[in-house]
C-alpha cells in the first residue's frame, strides 16, 4: 500500500500526466494541443493499462500526440515513467473512466483512437460496458475526426466476434478490414509488432492475436 501511494503522489508532480488532482483536469477539453505545444494529430489509447502503444507509438511516430487512458494510477505511473524515460514529449496520460471521454475531449479532436486489450465483459449482464458496445462506439462517433480510424486488438474470440457482429449492424463505418490471426495477416504491419503484457501473456497460452479498423463515414 505505502509504495501504491508513493506512486499516487508521484504521477500527481508529473507534467505528462493528468489527473483529478490537476486543475487542468477540469478543462483541457479541447485544449490538447495546446497542452502539447503544436496541431499534430491526437491518437488515444482507451484502458491503455501501463501504456505500452501510447509509449511505443510515441516514439516511432514523433509527428504525431499520444494519449493513454486509464483509471488505474498504478499503471499511468508505469507509462508515464517510460515516456519520461525516453524524453517523450508527445506521450501523456489520462486518467479517467472512459464514460466520461466526452468531458475531456472537444467533437473531432481525436484523430484516431485505439482499444488494446481491454476487458472482455464476457457476462450478458455486462455486455453493454464493453468498449466496443453501440454506447461506446457513439462516443467515439462524436469525438473522432471525419477519417479517423478506430482499431480494436484483443485475444478474446468472444468479444471479437461480438464486435464483428455490432459493425456489421452498422451502415455508417467504411474501409473495415479484420483477421482473427494477426501476425499471419496482411494487417500485422498497421500493428507495427508492438506487444502488451497481457498480448504476451495470452500469446504463450496459444491464443491468436485479432484485430480489426474502420473509419466512421
Amino acid at each position: 500500500m505505502k509504495k501504491k501511494q508513493e506512486r499516487f503522489r508521484i504521477i500527481e508532480e508529473r507534467a505528462n500526466v493528468i489527473e483529478p488532482t490537476k486543475p487542468l483536469y477540469q478543462n483541457i477539453k479541447g485544449k490538447w494541443h495546446e497542452f502539447f505545444g503544436n496541431s499534430n494529430p491526437i491518437t488515444v489509447e482507451l484502458a491503455c493499462g501501463r501504456g505500452e502503444y501510447t509509449v511505443n507509438l510515441a516514439r516511432l511516430f514523433p509527428q504525431r500526440n499520444y494519449i493513454g487512458v486509464d483509471i488505474k494510477g498504478e499503471r499511468i505511473w508505469k507509462g508515464s515513467t517510460w515516456a519520461l524515460e525516453q524524453g517523450l514529449t508527445n506521450a501523456a496520460f489520462l486518467r479517467t473512466h472512459i464514460l466520461t471521454l466526452e468531458n475531456f475531449f472537444a467533437p473531432g479532436e481525436i484523430n484516431e483512437i485505439w482499444l488494446t486489450f481491454p476487458d472482455p465483459r464476457p457476462r450478458k449482464r455486462d455486455i453493454k460496458r464493453r468498449l466496443t458496445s453501440p454506447r461506446f462506439m457513439q462516443f467515439y462517433r462524436n469525438l473522432i475526426t471525419p477519417g479517423g480510424y478506430v482499431r480494436l486488438k484483443t485475444d478474446n474470440t468472444i468479444l471479437f466476434d461480438y464486435t464483428l457482429e455490432e459493425l456489421a449492424k452498422r451502415t455508417d463505418i467504411d474501409d473495415f478490414a479484420f483477421t482473427h490471426d494477426l501476425y499471419n495477416s496482411g494487417l500485422r504491419p498497421e500493428c507495427f509488432d508492438i506487444k502488451t503484457r497481457y498480448e504476451e501473456e495470452f500469446a504463450a497460452k496459444g491464443e491468436t492475436i485479432k484485430y480489426l479498423r474502420f473509419r466512421f463515414i
